[in-house]
C-alpha cells in the first residue's frame, strides 16, 4: 500500500493486486492489533536494531525516515503517540486506523485495487519484467495477463500464513533467477529440552536479563543479551525479550547447541543476593528449605528452584551449608535452559531470510538481473527486533520502490 501510494503520488497509474478479500490483513494483527507503526529513536539506534543486512537499508532509511513515517500518517489524519521504548502507535490503539488511512489515500489517488486476485507468475522476457499473470477468485475465472511498465513485489514472508503470507514472492524471485536465502521463523517463541517451563506454565517474569549462548566445536560464546519480560509456556519460553533473542537463534540451532541463561535478579550483584539469602534464612532459621524461598521467588518457581539447587527440601535452613547456598545463588543468577527449536511460522511475527539483497539495487529496490522488477518489505532478506523496526523496513523500502518506478 505504501509503494502504491507513493507511485501514484508521482503520477503513475497504479494497480494493487491483493489475494485476500481485503487490504492490510497482516497489518491488522501487528502489535497485538494495536500496530506498532515505527520507533521514534535516533538513526543510530534504528540501525542497531536491524538484525540482517542493515547496511543495505541506508538509502531506504534516509529516503523515508521513521520521523517521515510519523508525519506521513498524521497528514492522513491518523494521529500517533509514542510510548515506552520510543514505540509509536495510533492514538486509537487500532491497527485498522492505519489500514484505513492507507486505503483512503489509495482511493483518493485512483489506485485500482484488485481484491481476491492471486498472482500466478511474473511475465519476464529478455531480462525484463513486463507484468503478471493473475487469477481472480481462484478456480472460477481463467488466467489473465496484466501488463505494466514496472512490477513491485511486496508479498511478505511466511509468518502468519493465514494472513496470506505463503512465500509466493520467494517462488517468483526463484523463477526469475534470483537467489533466495532459506527462510526461518523469527521473533518467535522457543521450545526447550527441559520440562521445567511446563511446571511454571503461565508465569511471567519482569525485569530479568537473558543471555543466549551457542556451543560449536567445543567453544561457547554469547550471541544475544537482553533485558525485559518473558513468560514460561507449555512448550518452553516466550515474551518480548525471548522473541528478540529468537531472531538470532535459527542459524545457531543448525550448527550446534543453544543455551538460554536467565538472571532472575539482575539488579543485585552476587554479593548483594547472597546477603539477601542469608537475611531471609536467618528470619526463618527453623523453616524447611522448601518453604524458605517464597520471599525471593514467585510461588510457582519455588519447587523448580528447590529441585535445581540439589539441597534436601526437608533440610532446615540453618543447616544449609555455605557451598549449598552459593550453588543456590548461581541457580538464581544463571537459570539455564537448553533450546531445542523455534516454534513454526504460524507463531512467528516475521520471517528471517528471503530474496538476497545483493541481487537488489539498494538505491532503487530494482532487481539487478531483471529490469523493471522491484522488491519491498519482508520478501527481502531483512529483519529486525521488536519495537516497530520491521514495519519501518516495510515503509522505507515500499517508499523507495514506489519512488523509483
Amino acid at each position: 500500500m505504501m509503494a502504491a501510494v507513493i507511485a501514484a503520488r508521482n503520477g503513475n497509474g497504479v494497480t494493487l493486486i491483493e489475494k485476500n478479500e481485503k487490504l492490510g490483513k497482516k497489518l491488522y494483527v501487528t502489535g497485538k492489533g494495536r500496530c506498532n507503526v515505527t520507533n521514534a529513536c535516533d538513526t543510530e539506534h534504528l540501525f542497531q536494531n536491524i538484525v540482517s543486512n542493515a547496511k543495505f537499508l541506508y538509502s531506504s532509511f534516509t529516503s523515508f525516515t521513521n520521523h517521515d513515517v510519523i508525519h506521513f500518517f498524521e497528514e492522513l489524519h491518523c494521529p500517533l503517540k509514542t510510548e515506552r521504548g520510543e514505540r509509536v502507535f495510533p492514538v486509537s490503539d487500532k491497527s485498522s486506523d492505519i489500514i484505513k488511512a492507507l486505503s483512503l489515500e489509495c482511493s483518493r489517488l485512483n489506485v485500482t485495487v484488485l481484491l481476491s486476485t492471486e498472482v500466478e507468475q511474473l511475465i519476464i522476457k529478455n531480462h525484463s519484467c513486463l507484468g503478471v499473470v493473475v487469477q481472480q477468485k481462484k478456480g472460477v475465472f481463467p488466467l489473465k495477463e496484466l501488463f505494466a511498465d514496472a512490477v513491485i513485489l511486496s508479498t511478505g514472508g511466511l509468518s502468519y500464513p493465514s494472513t496470506g503470507s505463503t512465500g509466493d514472492g520467494y517462488r517468483f524471485a526463484g523463477e526469475a533467477g534470483l537467489a533466495v536465502t532459506e527462510p526461518f521463523p523469527a521473533l518467535v517463541p522457543l521450545e526447550t529440552e527441559e520440562d521445567d517451563p511446563v511446571k511454571m506454565q503461565g508465569l511471567t517474569l519482569k525485569n530479568i536479563e537473558v543471555s543466549f549462548w551457542s556451543e560449536t566445536d567445543g567453544k561457547k560464546h554469547s550471541f544475544y543479551r537482553g533485558f525485559g519480560e518473558m513468560i514460561f509456556t507449555h512448550f518452553g519460553v516466550s515474551g518480548p525479550v525471548i522473541m528478540s533473542g529468537s531472531s538470532y537463534c535459527s542459524g545457531y540451532l543448525r550448527k550446534g547447541k543453544v543455551r538460554l541463561t536467565i538472571d532472575l535478579k539482575p539488579a543485585l550483584t552476587e554479593e548483594e543476593l547472597e546477603r539477601r539469602i542469608i537475611k531471609d534464612f536467618e528470619e526463618m532459621k527453623n523453616a524447611l528449605f522448601k518453604n524458605a524461598l517464597f520471599k525471593l521467588l514467585p510461588k510457582v518457581m519455588v519447587p523448580v528452584m528447590v529441585e535445581r539447587s540439589r539441597i534436601d527440601p526437608d533440610k532446615k535452613v540453618n543447616m544449609v551449608t555455605k557451598e549449598e547456598r552459593r550453588y543456590l545463588l548461581r541457580c538464581i543468577k544463571a537459570f539455564s535452559l537448553n533450546i531445542k527449536n523455534t516454534r513454526g511460522f504460524s507463531e512467528a511475527v516475521i520471517t528471517k531470510g528471503g530474496v538476497k539483497v545483493n541481487e537488489i539495487n539498494p538505491s532503487t529496490m530494482e532487481s539487478k538481473k531483471i529490469k523493471n522488477l522491484y522488491f519491498a518489505g519482508e520478501v527481502l532478506d531483512l529483519d529486525a527486533l521488536t519495537g516497530g523496526y520491521n514495519l519501518q523496513i516495510a515503509w522505507s523500502t515500499g517508499y523507495l520502490a514506489g519512488s523509483s518506478v
